[in-house]
């Protein structure tokens, strides 16, 4: 060897690209792309953001008490367990730097987040893709893969890019019949558009083992700060204490974070928004002949006749200034992901899908 090499699996990673946010030549975009939320963020983390510029010669808050102290407060949570990171990615990372490494294997589903993967490769792990059925997580097929060699299980609930949700009875019989030494996370980047629901919660007040993952970026739309964060059993929250860096999120973002956390009003607008205009959007492609899935989450997955049609309705729609989000890295390349916009939005959408398969016709 002549130069440095790194370290074994790293260069088996295939880089995550985010989605498309331009066109070249094409102008008024609509970006569907990246699940964003189409209001921004509230005024209230705006305001704060901008009031936290006077102080950026500070380094912020190495304990994040502040900002654990608004979740704690909103989600009836004990402010000791909860871990915030620069987006629930990097939370990712700390589990995996944690508890995956060489011989160590990490299960998710086939059409899992693809960061699960990614970090699990390069702490060494060994990945474990089990089988949905119908789009959906199936329970048995992940308790089928466990081995004395598992170490972690990675859940996204609600699924992206599906949207799909596991019932609670479902992942109580998943928790009960793993090992109690396999950490089982459970990502509810989207759970804010569940009324009602924990996000898992209560799993994790009841195990030893179970984490469950949380972000700022969809529901409360900071996703250009990176706020995320996860609550978890305190042996594992002071695992990964261990692991995160000191000043992991910039005073601006903890600042921001916190007052819209705390700015409860907005997220039960945008809830009613968005759930509103998921339905609408699914019901008005399924008349089109374009069906979907029922989605907990801010988008939803179109399903076309086959790789070839979804792939021409994305040029189409792309020329149109219209972005969504192709899925074939995920196993699903006859689908489309397509982040729920306003009503104006979802007209747009309809419209344009209409004439591509006019035209096909």
């Amino acid at each position: 060897m002549t130069q440095p090499q790194p370290q074994p699996g790293i260069l088996d990673i295939e880089l995550y690209v985010g989605g498309k946010s331009s066109v070249q030549g094409v102008q008024d975009i609509l970006k569907l792309s990246s699940n964003e939320n189409p209001n921004g963020p509230p005024a209230s983390a705006q305001q704060a953001l901008a009031e936290a510029a006077s102080t950026l010669h500070r380094y912020p808050s190495s304990d994040h008490s502040e900002l654990r102290a608004a979740l704690a407060d909103l989600h009836g949570l004990d402010s000791q367990r909860i871990i915030c990171g620069c987006g629930s990615d990097e939370i990712i990372s700390f589990l995996c730097q944690a508890y995956a490494g060489p011989e160590v294997e990490v299960i998710h589903t086939e059409h899992g987040f693809l960061m699960y993967r990614l970090y699990a490769m390069a702490a060494g792990g060994r990945i474990v893709r089990v089988p949905e059925s119908e789009r959906h997580v199936d329970v048995q097929a992940i308790l089928d893969a466990i081995t004395p060699r598992t170490g972690m299980i990675f859940i996204a609930n609600p699924g992206n890019p599906t949207g799909t949700k596991i019932l609670d009875a479902d992942l109580a019989e998943l928790i009960a019949k793993t090992p109690k030494t396999v950490v089982i996370v459970l990502d509810g980047a989207y759970a804010d558009y569940v009324e009602g629901w924990d996000g898992g919660a209560g799993f994790v007040e009841a195990n030893d083992n179970v984490v469950m993952l949380r972000t700022l970026s969809k529901m409360y739309g900071l996703g250009g700060l990176r706020v995320g964060w996860g609550y978890g059993p305190q042996h594992i929250i002071d695992v990964l204490n261990r692991v995160r860096g000191p000043f992991n999120i910039s005073a601006p973002a903890l600042a921001a974070g916190e007052a819209a956390v705390r700015d409860h009003e907005f997220v039960i607008q945008h809830r009613v928004q968005n759930n509103a205009a998921r339905a609408h959007l699914a019901k008005e492609l399924a008349a089109l002949g374009v069906a979907s899935d029922r989605s907990d989450a801010n988008f939803i997955l179109a399903r076309f006749s086959d790789q070839a049609q979804a792939e021409a309705c994305d040029d189409y729609l792309q020329s149109l200034g219209i972005l969504v989000r192709r899925v074939g890295s995920y196993g699903l390349p006859q689908c489309l992901r397509i982040t729920v916009p306003d009503m104006a939005g979802c007209a747009r959408v309809v419209q344009a899908v209409q004439s591509f398969l006019e035209k096909q016709s």
